[in-house]
């Protein structure tokens, strides 16, 4: 299928979801288009962003800022159904974007990671929580960083894995989790700081996140990277009613939320079969593409210059310019 097959169906799910729900913000229609429907339906969000895009442009689709947020909505919506919809969706926006909320929902996935590593007892690993038997997940877990020296080797500034696993410690990985809903594609922040600190220490980079487009399993499966998706997004038990909200079809329509920070049996596969047989390798593979992947995550190389030669040293070619280029 053609790019512009894609956009014409991202523009005609966009146009029936936004009839429908009256009001939704980016994030809700990634899941609606991206995540759900038939397979030769779904647009990954790039295609998507670009559709959306365009049917404002033609003036369809309204972007409209409504506390501290970006929602959007058909231009041919009543003003009336708009306001009615924002105000029931900007309450439960307002609670997921809480900086408190946001820190126990990251730990809930890291929390996951360590009882898969522990109960697989597959990897050697650093870093863990202290606290698990103590108290429930409606207050932050205290949690024993790995440390930001590796042989040696150190991070800058005050970063740090969530995980560092290893059979050798001549090969290390990081392990970093993101509970987030965005997908991550290789050009954001947080893919970036993974491989900064990857480069750093020399260690093998793992991601696990919800959602990880097939550009980004692409890069790092040739840099020598790991990564794996959990499809859903994990919320803290204690917040089981905020879930219910954000799951709800007519609101944000997040179907993919778990509660609780028990490993399911995709992580525990993932932890104590797929990552003990590629660290080494990933790790082997890594230290040949630390030059440029080095250069690209210090921001001394755009992504375009970077995927261009990480795809060039894949096919052995001359790794500054395309001979069909010349």
């Amino acid at each position: 299928m053609t790019h512009s097959q894609r956009q014409e169906i991202a523009k005609a799910r966009l146009v029936k979801i936004l009839r429908t729900n009256k009001v939704a913000g980016a994030r809700t229609i990634e899941q609606k288009i991206s995540d759900a429907g038939p397979n030769p339906l779904r647009v990954d969000p790039h295609v998507l962003t670009d559709a959306r895009a365009s049917l404002e442009a033609q003036g369809t689709i309204i972007r409209l800022q409504h506390a501290n947020s970006t929602w959007y909505a058909l231009a041919s919506t009543p003003q009336s159904e708009v306001t009615a919809k924002l105000d029931l969706l900007a309450p439960i926006h307002a609670e997921l974007c809480k900086q408190a909320f946001n820190m126990r929902l990251g730990q809930t996935l890291e929390i996951a990671l360590f009882r898969a590593l522990c109960d697989a007892n597959a990897l050697h690993f650093l870093g863990g929580f202290l606290d698990l038997d103590e108290h429930d997940d409606d207050s932050l877990y205290r949690k024993e960083e790995p440390p930001s020296i590796l042989s040696g080797h150190r991070m800058p500034g005050d970063r740090k894995f969530d995980f560092v696993v290893f059979s050798d410690l001549r090969a290390p990985a990081g392990i970093e989790a993101k509970n987030i809903r965005e997908w991550l594609y290789p050009d954001r922040l947080e893919i970036r700081d993974l491989l900064l600190k990857a480069c750093a220490v020399k260690a093998a980079p793992v991601l696990v996140a919800r959602r990880i487009p097939f550009v980004t399993f692409k890069l790092f499966k040739a840099i020598g990277g790991i990564v794996h998706q959990t499809y859903n997004q994990r919320f803290p038990l204690t917040d089981a009613a905020l879930a219910a909200k954000a799951a709800d079809k007519n609101l944000l329509g997040y179907h993919d939320i778990r509660l609780g920070n028990q490993p399911d049996a995709r992580l525990r596969k993932f932890i104590a079969e797929n990552l003990p047989r590629l660290v080494e390798p990933s790790h082997a593979r890594f230290s040949t593409y630390l030059d440029i992947v080095s250069r690209y995550a210090n921001g001394g190389m755009s992504y375009v210059e970077f995927a261009a030669r990480v795809r060039r040293r894949v096919q052995g070619t001359p790794e500054d310019f395309d001979l069909d280029a010349r």
